[in-house]
């Protein structure tokens, strides 16, 4: 029977995994320290680790290195740019610069300043829905988990309720009329077997994930998700909703139309209340006249 593991290692395996995958660069985007969770020490508003509060414009006690994620710097003889010997340094001491890409402090160590700005994992983080970027927002970034794209946090569970649809009618191959068993949830179209390898390039055997032929993202088996081929229009964005015979109904959420979320256009019921009311006063005053 095998020992049973402390608690000690058990932490120590744990701590192992999770420098293997820092140093294979297998960090998902929720654990990184340049998007991490924040609270204002001024205003105490959660929102991304930033140098500034989005909302206060307050400079926090205690910053984040967006690259190492710590927040004191206790080397003594490490490769800091500024040498503060065996005196610890926190706060503002402990930082050397500004990301540009992820609005957070990167402290003065010689490593975090050469290669966070290179491979920050926000270099190119816009939101596929709304088109902003990391200055333009407080919240997180998230990436989809079907297309992989990056969104922020007020769309991004809409837009994984709606990721999982195809543009086509059915799920046939664009190509082909055979059943498509593979998809691109970027693309959003179907592959057979024959149509999902390009002819004249070589794959790798060994890989899992056939690249797509259009956009070389990673498919996916159709049966793996719950693909739909009917669309809903719906979302933060807004969107109006047609009838067959009147055209535009009006209802919509967040619309900035004038029939939006919270308001009703009652055009055609004040014209037959304006009517009504017109009739009443005739026959009022052919009374009176009798």
């Amino acid at each position: 029977m095998p020992k049973k593991k402390t608690g000690a290692r058990k932490k120590a395996e744990k701590q192992r995994e999770i420098q293997k995958k820092i140093r294979a660069g297998e960090r998902e985007l929720g654990e990184q320290p340049c998007n991490l969770m924040m609270t204002c020490d001024q205003c105490q508003r959660d929102q991304k680790s930033r140098a500034f509060c989005y909302f206060c414009q307050a400079v926090q006690k205690l910053p984040i290195c967006a690259a190492c994620g710590k927040q004191k710097c206790m080397s003594k003889t490490g490769d800091c740019v500024i040498k503060h010997g065996a005196k610890f340094t926190t706060g503002m001491a402990m930082v050397g610069a500004i990301c540009d890409f992820c609005e957070a402090f990167v402290c003065h160590g010689r490593k975090c300043l050469t290669s966070h700005a290179c491979g920050c994992p926000l270099k190119n983080a816009e939101c596929l829905e709304c088109k902003r970027g990391v200055w333009d927002h407080g919240g997180r970034i998230y990436k989809c988990c079907f297309c992989g794209n990056y969104l922020c946090e007020d769309d991004q569970f809409e837009h994984q309720a709606s990721c999982q649809q195809l543009d086509s009618e059915n799920y046939k191959c664009m190509s082909c009329n055979k059943l498509g068993q593979f998809t691109c949830m970027r693309c959003k179209i179907c592959f057979c077997d024959d149509h999902v390898r390009r002819k004249g390039v070589k794959y790798d055997r060994s890989a899992k994930e056939i690249p797509c032929p259009k956009c070389q993202y990673p498919t996916s088996e159709t049966k793996d998700f719950s693909v739909s081929a009917r669309r809903h229009a719906y979302g933060r964005q807004g969107v109006a909703a047609y009838d067959d015979e009147e055209g535009a109904s009006g209802w919509g959420y967040g619309d900035s139309s004038p029939h939006g979320y919270g308001s009703y256009n009652a055009g055609s019921d004040e014209e037959d209340d304006d009517d009504d009311y017109d009739e009443d006063e005739n026959e009022d005053e052919s009374e009176e006249s009798e």
